[in-house]
């Protein structure tokens, strides 16, 4: 294990990882919010945007979506994120369409998890808010969503952990992260490749618990009371 920590740069690969994570979760985060919020609005378009967008997204593969935005829209469209100038322009190419793809496709499932938090919280609530005078948009912001983050918690810990473990797809389309790493070391070392797996999963679990761990306790700490 030592000889392949010092042969590979296993931590560089999982800082990759960590630095995809970051990015997606923080589009998935905004997107999934806003998709929430039209599946929420008293619009029409925007519930039916809404609504085809988690559908649709929710029901194709991950795996897709990267290639798609890799050779559909950047190979084929030349629709670059990078300054082409730069000597890694094809690796921030790589990098922000796997990040997009990544992001969008957690954003279906934050969506959700958020309509599960609003769903627990009464219908009074709202009509209440609304018969005081409050606009639409004011209810979700001073009464709903308050409520729907606390109580959404829990499955928001767990959609951000599927989405640390789903960044592996990345790697199909070359971003340098841990599961790109790991196919070149056991490509180069079929010798231990029971324990190339164990430093990657061990990886993981260094990465996800706290995670894990931290949404459990601050879900139970948050819990609205009824």
């Amino acid at each position: 294990m030592g000889d392949l920590l010092a042969r590979y740069d296993i931590l560089g690969a999982f800082l990759m990882t960590i630095k995809i994570s970051l990015a997606a979760g923080l589009l998935a985060l905004v997107l999934g919010t806003l998709l929430a919020v039209f599946r929420l609005s008293p619009v029409p378009v925007l519930r039916a945007f809404g609504s085809t967008y988690v559908n649709l997204v929710r029901n194709t593969p991950l795996t897709l979506l990267v290639t798609f935005a890799q050779f559909g829209l950047l190979s084929l469209l030349n629709w670059h994120l990078a300054n082409q100038s730069s000597p890694t322009s094809v690796a921030d190419d790589n990098f922000r369409w796997g990040v997009l793809a990544l992001g969008g496709y957690t954003a279906a499932f934050v969506c959700e998890a958020l309509r599960s938090g609003v769903n627990t919280i009464p219908v009074g609530q709202a009509e209440a808010a609304r018969s005081i005078g409050l606009t639409f948009t004011q209810t979700l912001r001073e009464v709903v969503l308050p409520q729907a983050f606390r109580a959404s918690i829990a499955p928001l810990g767990s959609t951000f952990i599927a989405m640390i473990k789903n960044s592996t797809v990345l790697s199909v389309i070359g971003v340098a992260e841990i599961a790109f790493l790991q196919s070149r070391i056991i490509d180069e070392n079929a010798d231990q490749l029971y324990t190339i797996m164990a430093i990657v999963a061990l990886g993981f679990v260094i990465l996800t618990l706290p995670l894990g761990m931290g949404a459990t306790a601050l879900s139970k700490r948050l819990a609205v009371k009824r």
